[in-house]
């Protein structure tokens, strides 16, 4: 068995490849298997290295040594390969895919609880062509989520800040588009705010949008939001944030199946585990067992 851990040097702004390679070496000094530490050189390059290892045949063991992108990254070379086994390993402040996990979450950030974890299978969204582990949507969210990296270059705006000034510029655009949504006998078309696919409950740094997505029910959660004007917007981002959608009937619509089409007017940005892709239409569909992930020794989620 192969353990390789890929490192996102640009992760959180900060490059962790020392930090990793200490507690790497140190958790190996006992132990027989062998292990890289591959250090990632531009965007995409972690699912050609994993496929590059996984062709070998040999039992292979992924960690993710970055934020929500680069375990994205590594799910996209890992899914539907049997030999490969991936698990996020944050090295930033907060990762979104582990917060599902809740007070299991600070296990994935222990060395050896994620190298002695046993292998769980889990679902994987299909997103227009792209693999999501966690949380892909369309509409006022995901632009906000694109525009944060504009601001948090600035010198006195970062992290959450660049967040909050993502959000009120965005907010004091245009915030519903037009769009045409299919989901089993749910039809809708007109102007909508957003539409959520979720296989976690996690994104955009901590916002909680549903309380019962699980990654290994075979199903997905689904939000629609209709159209709100700002001042409502702004009044009901608290409960969709905490997970009380459902209390808002008057505005959105949850549903759950196993996939969902929305078709937009124009090319639009779809936040796919908080990474960009453009697209005219969002096609999210569930694909059961589609990975192998890595729970920590002691981990009592899936129990």
């Amino acid at each position: 068995m192969k353990h390789l851990f890929i490192v996102n040097p640009v992760a959180g702004g900060k490059d962790a490849t020392g930090t990793v390679t200490a507690k790497v070496k140190k958790a190996f000094e006992r132990r027989e298997d062998t292990y890289e530490i591959y250090v990632t050189k531009c965007a995409m390059d972690a699912p050609v290295k994993i496929r590059e290892e996984a062709a070998k045949g040999e039992m292979l063991r992924v960690y993710a040594c970055g934020g929500d992108g680069t375990f994205n990254e590594c799910v996209c070379g890992a899914a539907q390969l049997e030999n490969v086994a991936v698990c996020p390993f944050p090295t930033g402040t907060g990762n979104d895919f582990c917060r599902m996990f809740g007070d299991d979450a600070p296990l994935f950030r222990d060395i050896n609880a994620v190298i002695d974890g046993d292998v769980r299978k889990i679902d994987l969204i299909d997103c227009s062509g792209r693999w999501c582990a966690n949380i892909c949507s369309v509409g006022i969210d995901a632009r906000i989520g694109t525009d944060v990296h504009k601001y948090s270059a600035l010198p006195v705006i970062g992290g959450a800040a660049a967040y909050v000034v993502s959000a009120a510029v965005n907010m004091f655009k245009e915030i519903a588009r037009n769009m045409k949504i299919s989901c089993g006998d749910y039809h809708a078309e007109g102007q909508h705010s957003l539409v959520c696919a979720c296989n976690g409950r996690f994104y955009g740094g901590g916002f909680n949008p549903t309380l019962s997505a699980r990654p290994d029910d075979g199903c997905l959660d689904f939000i629609v939001v209709r159209k709100v004007n700002l001042l409502t917007f702004a009044a009901l981002i608290g409960k969709y944030s905490k997970g009380k959608v459902r209390e808002m009937k008057k505005y959105a619509d949850v549903l759950t199946g196993d996939e969902i089409t929305v078709e937009f007017d124009e090319e639009t940005v779809i936040n796919v585990d908080g990474e960009a892709v453009w697209a005219k239409s969002m096609h999210a569909e569930v694909v059961p067992g589609a990975l192998n992930l890595i729970a920590p020794k002691g981990m009592k989620f899936f129990d």
